[in-house]
């Protein structure tokens, strides 16, 4: 009865793993992994929960889940979700079980030396002829030696060799699982383990980022930051010149960062991702120089920055300062949404309500995000295995048995990419060999 029991569970966990194993259920596992990749991508990520029930409650996304669906279903965070989590769990125990069930016994069979040993044994194969051999062992001689020029392993046996190219290729499929497997793992423990920090930082002004010790571990200064733009006015490129102070160094480091060519310093990422304007320098009447901080206006449009000061001694007729870009002009409007008028940057003295205003110039703030990610040196070194083993795979693994019987040469082979290619090869070289050993 215990042995029944014991085999009745031998055999279901083997259906188990063939079923996990099947390349059918990988495919659709990478096809949810993307899909659900694609979702996190058009959803934010990480915000407030206020934040997804404002928005979509409002606009639901695809029109038809709203902000408390959303956040259920764990999409504010999808990286971090426990079905994502199992997804990629799930995967992973795919890809080993492929492996240990198939890649590696591949591997371990394309080992070892076959020796056939019989003419039949060779007709069953994938490619097999037969042609007239006067030249007798001559042409397993000429044979051998043809193979060992062109790159062959030969193992020659009396009145037979066996022959052997490409094996490397059958580490191919193992380093393809392998490396995603640690490209997963590296992707995990950066969704857990990574911080990640945005602010906006005007020249002149420095960041702090602190170690878990609550140490300064890296000092972050902002020199300068330039806006390319187009002939028409279009932002094209955003750059940052850095000054970076460590616990480990004692002189400065000068570094530059911009748009698609981050930083990369002690295992932090510093990219160039957005701007903003910081600040404007304002003369009002005889005062001496302001510079005033500005702040956004969203129901002005999406990239609007202002502030609003009064034009009387007593407080009184405000005004809103209004601005697009770092060029200017800058647009002054009444209470009342009333153009008053337009302050050219670093232009002449223009009276408003009796107040005469001169906008000096305008202070832009560089965008800075500032990722941790433990993850990364695995996410690279998995992909590079994968890489490799992906490379490897394209390599065909090629096997060639030939047999001398009497005045008959018997070859066939075995091939894992190209057969039609491997066919019409075979006979040229097996009539090759009988040629120069006739000779």
């Amino acid at each position: 009865m215990k042995f029944g029991l014991f085999t009745l569970i031998k055999q279901s966990a083997n259906k188990l793993a063939a079923w996990l194993s099947d390349l059918r259920v990988a495919i659709v596992l990478l096809l949810a992994i993307a899909a659900s990749s694609a979702i996190g991508t058009a959803i934010p990520q990480g915000e407030p929960n206020t934040f997804y029930i404002e928005r979509y409650n409002l606009h639901p996304w695809l029109g038809v889940i709203r902000g408390r669906q959303l956040l259920a279903w764990e999409l504010d965070h999808l990286y971090t979700s426990n079905w994502f989590l199992f997804l990629l769990a799930w995967l992973a125990v795919a890809l080993l079980l492929c492996s240990l069930r198939r890649q590696w016994p591949a591997l371990k069979a394309g080992l070892r030396w076959l020796d056939y040993q019989q003419p039949r044994q060779l007709s069953k194969l994938a490619v097999a002829t037969s042609i007239n051999n006067p030249a007798g062992d001559a042409a397993l001689i000429e044979l051998a030696s043809h193979l060992n020029k062109n790159g062959w392993a030969v193992k020659p046996a009396s009145n037979r060799l066996a022959a052997r190219r490409g094996l490397i290729g059958r580490v191919g499929p193992l380093l393809v699982h392998g490396g995603l497997i640690v490209f997963m793992v590296g992707a995990v423990i950066g969704a857990f383990g990574g911080q990640r920090l945005e602010r906006y930082l005007a020249p002149g002004r420095s960041l702090e980022l602190l170690n878990r010790g609550g140490e300064t571990q890296l000092e972050l200064s902002l020199n300068k930051f330039a806006i390319d733009r187009d002939p028409v006015g279009r932002p094209e490129q955003f750059s940052s010149s850095l000054e970076l102070r460590d616990s480990n160094s004692k002189a400065p480091l000068a570094a530059k960062v911009s748009v698609n060519h981050p930083l990369r310093h002690r295992g932090i990422t510093i990219y160039q991702a957005d701007w903003s304007l910081a600040a404007i320098t304002l003369q009002l009447g005889n005062s001496p120089l302001l510079q005033l901080p500005l702040q956004t206006f969203p129901e002005l449009g999406e990239q609007v920055w202002g502030l609003v000061i009064p034009t009387k001694p007593d407080g009184s007729d405000p005004v809103l300062i209004a601005l697009q870009t770092e060029l200017g002009p800058a647009q002054v409007f009444a209470a009342g949404s009333e153009l008053l008028g337009l302050l050219p940057v670093g232009g002449d003295v223009i009276e408003i309500e009796g107040l005469p205003m001169r906008l000096v110039d305008v202070l832009p703030a560089s965008g800075l995000l500032i990722k941790r990610d433990p993850g990364v040196p695995l996410v690279y070194t998995g992909f590079a295995i994968l890489l490799l083993g992906g490379g490897l795979s394209l390599i065909a693994t090629r096997q060639i048995w030939a047999i001398v019987d009497g005045d008959k040469l018997h070859i066939g082979g075995l091939c894992n990419r190209n057969l039609t290619a491997f066919a019409d090869e075979l006979p040229l070289i097996a009539k090759a060999a009988v040629n120069h050993g006739a000779l």
